[in-house]
């Protein structure tokens, strides 16, 4: 039996190793349009600031590593244009049919903007990144203009103002990370200040070339690669992505998608979702690889957990903020902290927690935890509490470990969850 998979980055990779741990028979074939495989795309920013020297330390394994390992056949430089499931085969645009008897989807997301102006860039992919670092080195711009006020936009904003560059940070919303949290977008808007990053929100960009700017980097939003499998007769999600089940397969049988082309569940609304990241393509192709070959792993879904570096803040968010969680149907109450993420006499830096409930139930809905350290525990402390379904009430009553050079001895967290009690 043939297993075809498209995509050769997070899921596809996962999804062929996952597939060849529980069938060493199978044919297994992963297409790749690009030249590399197996990279981190979320160290590309870090690449452009210069933390990271090569881009091939972004690289996990080569194609070489996948075909002596793990006889995993890997082709780049091959791109699908169609898929023809009746007769399960995958077109090819050299002209080329390649037969399936599984295939799985994982071609990703690209930006919405692309092409024209030689000074407008994306960071998408390692060759995105290798051009805008030589674009950077050979034209030696000033200034530099970041249109979209999400992840890649904010860590690409303080990577250009450490390559020396006069930034400016344009959203065409009202708010920062797109959570509708008025809050969170002044604490970042006081960060990006401190670096001197000129904000402008609420502003649309039409025409990129009309900007004055000596290197556009256009960050405004993502496409899930989905037409070709809809194409096909794969069915698309209210998102706009593609729709699996939690085994991940697709309206056609025998077809399965991961990774950021496809939408998932989030675990707090319990409705459709599409946040496209690293660690959700991981785990969705884990579980497409297995299911594909005769395994029975379900994806439960996700919280849409995300942490990013602001020009040297920590800022981690999970769950539903207010307004998002008012949408959902909620009765939302909020409460919020700062405290220090360790003991003073430690030098203990000030963290901000912030905790959503719902006014009704109790239940945890979401957090946003920001500071110079100590974000990414308290985070992922929630983000057990949100699978797990626990109300502020079991939050409050945790256990958490406490030693002077790692916590205080009321840890931030647990003091944000008491604020929040009284105010239930």
């Amino acid at each position: 039996m043939r297993l075809v998979v498209v995509g050769g980055v997070a899921a596809g990779l996962s999804a062929a190793s996952r597939a060849r741990r529980l069938d060493g028979s199978l044919d297994i074939v992963v297409i790749e349009k690009g030249e590399r495989i197996s990279y981190g795309a979320c160290g590309l920013p870090y690449f452009i600031e210069g933390r990271v020297r090569s881009i091939d330390d972004l690289t996990v394994y080569k194609p070489e590593f996948f075909e002596r390992e793990r006889n995993i056949r890997i082709r780049t430089r091959t791109e699908a244009t169609a898929i023809r499931h009746a007769s399960r085969e995958l077109v090819l645009a050299s002209g080329e049919r390649l037969h399936y008897d599984r295939l799985i989807w994982t071609a990703g997301a690209r930006p919405a903007r692309r092409g024209g102006d030689p000074r407008l860039f994306c960071l998408h992919t390692d060759e995105d990144a290798l051009r805008l670092d030589k674009f950077l080195r050979d034209k030696a711009p000033k200034s530099a203009a970041v249109v979209g006020g999400g992840y890649i936009g904010l860590e690409m904003a303080g990577a250009l103002r450490t390559r020396g560059l006069a930034v400016t940070l344009i959203e065409n919303e009202r708010d920062l990370l797109h959570r509708g949290d008025p809050h969170l977008t002044q604490v970042l808007t006081e960060r990006l200040k401190r670096c001197r990053v000129e904000l402008r929100l609420s502003e649309s960009v039409g025409d990129p070339s009309q900007l004055p700017h000596d290197l556009i980097l256009w960050s405004a939003g993502l496409k899930p690669n989905a037409e070709i499998p809809a194409g096909a007769g794969v069915e698309i999600g209210r998102t706009g992505a593609i729709r699996t089940d939690d085994r991940m397969e697709t309206a056609l049988r025998g077809v399965y998608a991961a990774g950021d082309c496809c939408e998932t569940n989030h675990v707090v609304s319990g409705k459709p979702c599409w946040i496209p990241l690293g660690t959700t393509a991981q785990k969705t192709g884990r579980v497409a690889g297995s299911n594909a070959c005769g395994g029975r792993e379900r994806f439960d879904g996700v919280a849409g957990t995300s942490i990013v570096k602001v020009c040297g803040l920590g800022v981690g968010v999970t769950g539903l903020s207010e307004l998002e969680a008012r949408q959902c149907g909620f009765r939302p109450i909020s409460a919020r902290v700062e405290a220090l993420e360790k003991a003073r006499y430690f030098l203990g830096k000030k963290l901000e927690v912030t905790l959503t409930a719902d006014a009704g139930s109790g239940r945890l809905l979401g957090a946003t935890v920001t500071g110079d350290d100590g974000v990414l525990a308290r985070l992922n402390t929630v983000v057990a509490a949100l699978h797990a379904r626990m109300s502020v009430e079991q939050l409050a009553g945790l256990d958490l470990a406490y030693a002077p050079p790692f916590a205080p001895v009321m840890d931030p967290l647990l003091l944000a969850a008491q604020q929040l009690l009284k105010d239930l």
